[in-house]
Parts: structure tokens; C-alpha cells; sequence
């Protein structure tokens, strides 16, 4: 019936479709001319036949007939002339609005843009803060752990390749025994300087522990999924974690004694839940031994004032003196309330309960519905006015800083703390990792992967020959330092480097309240000689951090000359 119902019709198997095809495309070139006579007006909707052929439902797509009428989409594009008219133009450039000129290709042209636009974010100065605005000599400290660097440069770093054996041990021995390295300002061949590849292995080593191969041990927030699966003899075995925590408990206070002796600038514990840095007297601007904690729960919290650690929260406290600036006289009430509430959490006092919670619900006996109102509990209360205090956990606000004395209580907290190790999942009864850059009891000696790569690289139109090198682990502050020191000489004053910053670390860039009025940094100075660091890294320590909660993102040195984006 469909067959005779639509002529010319015939089913596959007894006419090719080629010939309805030939057929369809003479009755469309001879409406043409009818077509291009009368063209409709600029915005006009296309005609749609009001009765259209029913299609056979049992036939193949490309037998099926079609209205002489509805060209194809190929087709269609293949006709459309250069005058622009409705008929003759894509059905998707009729919902556009009318008369507007659109570009040819915008879709490709703006692909091409963000690709240009990211090759140049990457070589050309990143506008930051007033203070970082102009080039310098020297960047500022950065007290966040890396997890990954990214240097790039037109100057190949064939020089960090396959070190000799030599190479690798004078290295080591350099680190060990603290050897300073003075590199000229430019090394015109770097791939047979000795020297400059002694040193490469220096600022690669740092220690670590524990120790344990098939682990990968840092970070630990949020590692779960990636330390699944690895063999943790310990998780059920109650003894054996016992004695790693007690060999952990060794290599904690050996750091500490260090630290307290200026023989090692600061160290690093990391937990699953949070991270300390322990800094010696007389860096990030302190006079005194500091500890920061982040992040931190008001668990945590409560559990360091019930062991008498005196901290302080000094990122609450500056938001809280920059809202009393800008606040109105009119609010000048309320702000002292908030003041003496937030005084109280910082000097790690909990606001007392009032004493007359339960009179404030008396004027419900005075209407007679007492029994008909449920009145909330006393932790409900006591939650209530705690509200601010919760909804910083887990936040770079919630950073406690430990000076002086309370460091040493702290220590004590964390070996005797339960909470500090995971009890459930792939990090049950693992201890915190500790990280340091100079040796200490039990700990091992562990080295930075490094990997060059050469590459090309789209820039401005053009390709041009770009090499990369890849660091990865944990980067402390003072490697960071040192591998730009030596890539100064290397690349000859010109390189890039995409920094990947371990986030719940960012926030130790925070500025402290440092040194009392009376401090001198000479003295301090000339003490923390003897900490292992290089004399340049140990100036740029010493300054107070500027960064704030953020940290170093993207650092390029054009020129011997540092630019920079946090």
C-alpha cells in the first residue's frame, strides 16, 4: 500500500537507492530558480509542507522517501549562496538574531585563543599584590610542602640527567656534611659541570619517617584511596603498633632536641587529620620556638587546653580587628560583645555558661505554656554559643599557633595523643609521617624524583623547542630555594616553574604575631649557622611571611630578576 501510495517507490532489494536519489536532486534544482526569485525577508521563518508524505515505517533509511521539498543538511550547506539569504543559509544561523554578522569560525578562533592565552599566562609576569608588583632579586619564603614542581626553559636540562655514581655519592656526602656550594652566575656548559651536578643531588635529599617502600607517605590528608590496597601488617596486630609508635616517639623527640638545639631549622609532622610545623627560634620572624597546627577541630582544640597548651588562633584574630575597623560607631556594642567572646577562644578559655539559662525561659511560665514548649538541653545551649568557634574546623582559619615553652607540652600531647593515629581504613595504626631537611634518630634518607623532558611548545604563532623538569615529593622550603638557586646558573637567568602546593599547607604563610620589641636577629643568626641550611636559603627563612594564606603558584625569573603568582 505505501508503494502505491508514494510513485517511484520500490523496496531495496529490487531498485538501488542511487536512482530516487538522481530523481530527488533534479526535482530540487528545478525549484531553484523559483526559490532565488522569491527570496523571503531577513529573518523568515522556511516553509514546511502542511501535508507531508507518511514514510513507510518497514523500510531502510535510505530507501525511505522523502518530500522533494526538505533538502538534506548536506545538501543544504552545499547550496547556500554568498548573499546570505535565509534560504540558502544553515537552519542554525536562522536562530541567531537578526542581521547580525557573526565571524567565520568563532568556535575554532576562540579554542585557538585559550590555548594561545595559557602559553602566554606562562611566560609573561602575573600581576600580584603592591608589594610583589615589581621584579626581584629573592622570593619570598614559602612554608607550604609542595607535592610537585614544574620548571620550564628554552635551555635544555640535559645536566640533570644520569649523574654518575661519583656525582651521586659527592652529593650525599655534601648534604651530610652541610658543604656550601657557591655557583657562578652563569654556567656556559652546565651538562660538564661537576659541581653543578654535585649540587643537584644535594638539594634533592631530605629525611624521612617512617620508612616503608610500598607506601607512599606523603600526604596523608586524604590518601585513603590511594593507600588502599598496600600491605599494612599493623592494622591488626595491637603489638606491632605499639612498637612503631614507640620508635616514632624516638624520632619525634630527637627532632625536637635538634630544633631546641638550632641544629635543624624546622620539621614537619604529618597526620591523616592535620599537619604541624615546628620552627626554631629566630625564623618566620619568631624569637621563640613556634608550632603552627592546621587544620584543626574544636575537638582538638578542647583536648590542647584540657593539657594546659596555651595557643593562640591569630587568623581569627585578624578578622576580627579588620571588622571592628570598618564597623560603624552604632555597632560600637554590639562589637565589644563579639570581642570579649572572641578574646576568650583565642586566650583557649571556653565562654562560661550563663547562670541564668533557665530563668530566660521564664516568661513561658508567665503565659502558662511551659508544659506545651520543649525547651532545648544544656548541650544545646552550650552548642549554640559555640556555633562560631565549630564553623571554622577544618578551615585555614582554624590554625592554632603554640609559641615558646607550650612547643615542649605540645610534643608531649601528640606522643600520648590516641587521636593522632587513623584507628579504621588503610591508615589504621600507621603513625604520622615526619619530614626534615637534615638527619635525626631513625630517620631515612630519601631523595626528590627528578625527570627531564623535551618538548615543543606552541608560543605566539610559533613552535619553539621547550624543556621541562619534573620534581616530585615532597618539597620542603628550603629545596625549593636551592633548585632555583642552581637553575639561575643553569639556564642562564631565564626559567619558569608551576609549583604544586599541598593545600592544607597554604595557610602556613600566614603572618604570625613574631619577634617581642626587643628581639635581635644577630645573635639568633649567627646560632642557626650551624642548622644545615645554606646562608642564603637561612636568610630568606628568616623573614616573616608575607604570603598570607596563600601560597607560591607560579615563579618565573627573567633576567635574574623573580616574578611571581600566589
Amino acid at each position: 500500500m505505501a508503494a502505491s501510495a508514494v510513485p517511484g517507490y520500490s523496496p531495496g532489494f529490487k531498485k538501488p537507492p542511487a536512482m530516487l536519489r538522481l530523481k530527488r536532486k533534479r526535482l530540487r534544482r528545478s525549484e531553484l530558480p523559483a526559490a532565488a526569485a522569491a527570496p523571503p525577508p531577513c529573518g523568515a521563518a522556511l516553509r514546511v509542507p502542511s501535508a507531508p508524505v507518511r514514510r513507510n515505517p518497514f523500510s531502510s533509511l535510505d530507501n525511505a522517501p522523502r518530500a522533494a521539498s526538505t533538502p538534506q543538511p548536506q545538501e543544504r550547506d552545499r547550496r547556500c549562496p554568498s548573499d546570505g539569504s535565509p534560504s540558502a543559509a544553515p537552519f542554525w544561523q536562522l536562530l541567531e538574531p537578526v542581521c547580525e554578522d557573526k565571524p567565520a569560525r568563532r568556535a575554532e578562533a576562540s579554542e585557538r585563543t585559550d590555548v594561545l592565552a595559557l602559553t602566554e599566562d606562562l611566560h609573561l609576569p602575573v600581576a600580584v599584590p603592591e608589594v610583589l608588583s615589581s621584579p626581584r632579586h629573592e622570593f619570598p619564603a614559602d612554608w607550604s610542602l609542595k607535592t610537585r614542581l614544574l620548571f620550564m626553559s628554552s635551555q635544555p636540562f640535559t645536566w640533570a640527567e644520569h649523574l654518575k655514581a661519583q656525582e651521586e655519592a659527592q652529593g650525599f656526602a655534601q648534604h651530610c656534611r652541610a658543604t656550601e656550594t657557591n655557583l657562578p652566575r652563569s654556567i656556559q656548559e652546565p651538562q660538564v659541570s661537576t659541581e653543578l651536578r654535585c649540587a643537584f643531588q644535594q638539594s634533592l635529599v631530605y629525611w624521612l619517617h617512617p620508612s616503608l617502600p610500598w607506601l607512599q607517605l606523603f600526604p596523608r590528608i586524604g590518601a585513603d584511596r590511594r593507600m588502599a590496597g598496600g600491605a599494612t601488617p599493623w592494622a591488626q596486630d595491637e603489638a606491632l603498633q605499639q612498637v612503631l609508635m614507640s620508635d616514632w616517639s624516638v624520632s619525634f623527640t630527637s627532632l625536637y632536641n635538634l630544633l631546641r638545639a638550632k641544629l635543624c631549622p624546622y620539621f614537619y609532622v604529618c597526620t591523616y587529620q592535620f599537619t604541624v610545623l615546628f620552627r626554631a627560634a629566630g625564623l618566620a620572624g619568631s624569637d621563640v620556638i613556634t608550632a603552627v597546627v592546621s587544620p584543626t577541630t574544636r575537638g582538638l582544640r578542647e583536648a590542647m587546653r584540657n593539657e594546659g597548651i596555651e595557643f593562640s588562633l591569630p587568623l581569627v584574630e585578624e578578622s576580627r580587628t579588620r571588622k571592628q575597623k570598618s564597623s560603624e560607631v552604632d555597632l560600637e556594642t554590639e562589637g565589644a560583645n563579639s570581642l570579649e567572646v572572641g578574646s576568650s577562644v583565642e586566650n583557649g578559655e571556653e565562654p562560661a555558661p550563663s547562670d541564668d539559662d533557665d530563668e530566660s525561659f521564664s516568661w513561658l511560665e508567665e503565659m502558662g505554656v511551659q508544659d506545651k514548649v520543649k525547651k532545648p538541653d544544656a548541650i544545646s545551649i552550650k552548642l549554640h554559643k559555640e556555633k562560631h568557634e565549630v564553623q571554622m574546623d577544618h578551615k585555614p582559619e582554624s590554625l592554632a599557633l603554640v609559641r615558646g615553652t607550650n612547643t615542649f607540652t605540645l610534643l608531649n600531647f601528640l606522643i600520648n595523643c590516641r587521636s593522632l593515629v587513623a584507628v579504621a581504613g588503610p591508615q589504621a595504626g600507621l603513625p604520622p609521617t615526619l619530614l626534615s631537611p637534615v638527619a635525626f634518630r631513625g630517620g631515612t634518607m630519601q631523595t626528590l624524583k627528578a625527570r627531564s623532558i623535551s618538548a615543543k611548545a606552541r608560543v605566539h604563532m610559533a613552535y619553539k623547542d621547550i624543556s621541562s623538569l619534573e620534581i616530585v615529593g615532597p618539597v620542603m622550603p628550603h629545596s625549593l630555594h636551592s633548585l632555583t638557586v642552581l637553575l639561575q646558573a643553569a639556564q642562564r637567568g631565564a626559567f619558569s616553574a608551576v609549583l604544586y602546593t599541598h593545600e592544607p599547607t597554604a595557610v602556613f604563610n600566614a603572618h604570625l604575631d613574631g619577634a617581642s620589641p626587643a628581639f635581635n636577629e644577630e645573635p639568633i643568626s649567627r646560632d642557626l649557622a650551624a642548622c644545615g641550611l645554606h646562608p642564603e636559603a637561612l636568610h630568606q627563612l628568616r623573614q616573616p611571611p608575607t604570603l598570607g594564606k596563600s601560597a607560591l603558584r607560579f615563579l618565573e625569573m627573567k633576567d635574574y630578576a623573580y616574578t611571581w603568582k600566589s
